[in-house]
This record gives C-alpha cells, sequence and structure tokens, in this order.
C-alpha cells in the first residue's frame, strides 16, 4: 500500500510542476564588436586610467551586461558581453554606445591589448591590436615637450 502512495505522490509531483508555459524570459548572450577605442597613447607607472570601449547597440533587447577580459601578462584580451532578451517587441536602434573600465598599471613593460572585433567570413575571431608603453613620471616630461 505505501508503495502505491509513494508512486501517486511522485506521479502527481510531475505532472503539477511541470508547466508548458514558461514566464521566465529567454535570453542569451552575445559579444559585440568593439568599434573603437580610447586609450592613452602612454601609461604612467602605478596611474589609475579609464579606458572607453565603444559598440553598436542593434536593439533595445540588447543590454550591457559586463567586460571580459583574458589577462595573460601584460596582454589584455577585451570583449563587451550583452544579454540579449529574445523577445518580439524588440525595436531597432543601432545605437553607439560607450561603456569603461579602469586600470590600475603595474610595472614596466609594454601593454598589448586585443579588442575583439568580430568574425570574420571563417569564423575566426579578429582583434584591434593596441600597444600602450608604460613609462615613469620623470620620461613624461620628456614626451609631452617633444
Amino acid at each position: 500500500m505505501s508503495i502505491r502512495v509513494f508512486l501517486l505522490f511522485v506521479g502527481l509531483s510531475f505532472l503539477t510542476s511541470c508547466g508548458l508555459e514558461n514566464s521566465d524570459p529567454r535570453v542569451r548572450t552575445e559579444f559585440m564588436p568593439v568599434e573603437s577605442v580610447e586609450i592613452p597613447e602612454y601609461f604612467i607607472q602605478g596611474d589609475t586610467y579609464e579606458i572607453l570601449l565603444s559598440y553598436v547597440k542593434p536593439s533595445s533587447c540588447y543590454v550591457f551586461n559586463n567586460i571580459l577580459f583574458d589577462i595573460e601578462g601584460h596582454q589584455r584580451t577585451v570583449s563587451i558581453l550583452n544579454t540579449v532578451y529574445v523577445d518580439d517587441n524588440c525595436e531597432p536602434q543601432n545605437e553607439l554606445t560607450t561603456v569603461g573600465f579602469d586600470l590600475t598599471v603595474s610595472g614596466n613593460d609594454v601593454y598589448l591589448f586585443k579588442f575583439y572585433q568580430g568574425k570574420d567570413e571563417y569564423g575566426v575571431d579578429q582583434y584591434h591590436l593596441v600597444e600602450v608603453p608604460v613609462v615613469n613620471s620623470r620620461e613624461t616630461n620628456a614626451i609631452e615637450n617633444r
């Protein structure tokens, strides 16, 4: 008798817990190609800099999520991640959106930035490369007086 009650309970649990309609919004994430970058032409060791990235937001369903970094020594691979709400009520926008991050410079090596710019026709990731040298505060006077 107890096995029948247990099986009935399990069966009713499955029937009531699984509905066909899901009220949660359907979302996915998408890496956005970087259109432009605002970055200094040199860094001063120990200082903090705001680096600005611009990308095209295709519709109202695209929402900035995060800036992702792959850090290897002084090389930074930088990508913009958006959350995309899959919805029929999206309005086209194609507006340039700017986001940024702060970087505190350590060491005195040249920083190499690889900004994600999408994929080519073969599906290979493409990057905009920017090298930024690190100088000490005495060297900045020589650079600025050129």
